[in-house]
């Protein structure tokens, strides 16, 4: 059992932070938004579980062995993260900070100078697998840093993670993130007129699904939202807010190594018609919704 700090308690620091606490760890969460630190911790309790809230950062991770971090971006981190009112000023010597956090690789470099002037182990972590890999604890985890961070990290992120993949130094987990979301946004732009086409056939769009999900078209995206795409439902937890701040990372990155992602940031721009459109807090396979809709 080790003692340890959960900061950011959204969709997915929240039940990653309960599945520490089942795995028998001593876990205080913070949150910015007090209430939902109070309400994560309420539903854990009733489990049985004994879980503890703080009220900053600094009295969150006092005399813990590991801070995990799941926030919402470059910002975020470093507020919360930095400087002397930051986490990592109060941590002790020798502890371990994971930021799961998808922020820029530049960023995670940054963080990992600032731990090391501290005595501090650090990883940036970022996750894959959304709202619902992270409640059923099969999230992928691609992993930046040091080889002692990822040795004192590993029995830690075991309790949520369905596959943990050390890239390299610091801002590598960063970098790897920034390649997945680039895939996701390539395969679900494919897959959103793969729908409107089927639907535009006339055939029936289940039979579709059943027929090329068996062979090279096959996704994970198309085995989980085409059906959900047909039907018009967006709220799985990953929003099209969240998905366009890690295109801008994705797109930054590229620009700083002097190429191009044309269907990167042609996707990107579809987003921005759909959040133009209010879908905004939709799932990112509401990236269908810049196509307009078949008549029936």
């Amino acid at each position: 059992m080790s003692k340890l700090a959960f900061l950011g308690l959204g969709v997915m620091g929240a039940p990653m932070a309960g599945h520490l606490a089942r795995a028998g760890h001593q876990v205080t969460g913070y949150n910015r938004t007090r209430e939902r630190a109070e309400a994560w911790a309420a539903r854990l309790t009733g489990e049985g579980l004994e879980v503890a809230v703080a009220a900053t950062p600094a009295e969150a991770v006092a005399g813990c062995d590991a801070v995990l971090a799941c926030l919402g971006n470059d910002d975020d981190v470093a507020s919360v993260l930095l400087g002397m009112e930051g986490a990592m000023a109060a941590m002790q010597p020798g502890a371990l900070l994971v930021d799961h956090t998808t922020v820029s690789p530049a960023l995670a470099k940054r963080l990992a100078v600032a731990a090391d002037e501290h005595g501090l182990l650090c990883l940036d972590a970022p996750v894959s697998g959304g709202q619902a890999g992270a409640e059923n604890g099969k999230l992928a985890i691609m992993c930046g840093g040091s080889a002692a961070a990822m040795a004192a990290a590993e029995p830690i992120i075991a309790a949520y993670a369905a596959r943990v993949v050390h890239v390299g130094d610091a801002g590598a987990g960063q970098a790897t993130k920034a390649v997945n979301q680039v895939c996701i946004a390539g395969v679900l732009a494919g897959l959103a007129e793969g729908v409107r086409l089927a639907q535009a056939s006339g055939v029936d769009t289940a039979k579709v699904l059943e027929a090329i999900s068996g062979g090279a078209a096959q996704s994970w995206q198309m085995v989980n939202r085409w059906e959900t795409m047909v039907a018009g439902e967006f709220d799985f937890g990953f929003a099209i807010d969240w998905m366009r701040k890690d295109l801008a990372i994705a797109l930054g990155e590229a620009k700083h190594a002097g190429i191009s992602l044309p269907i990167t940031a042609l996707v990107d721009q579809f987003y921005a018609q759909v959040q133009a459109q209010g879908g905004a807090r939709q799932d990112t396979s509401a990236l269908i919704r810049h196509l307009p809709e078949v008549a029936k």
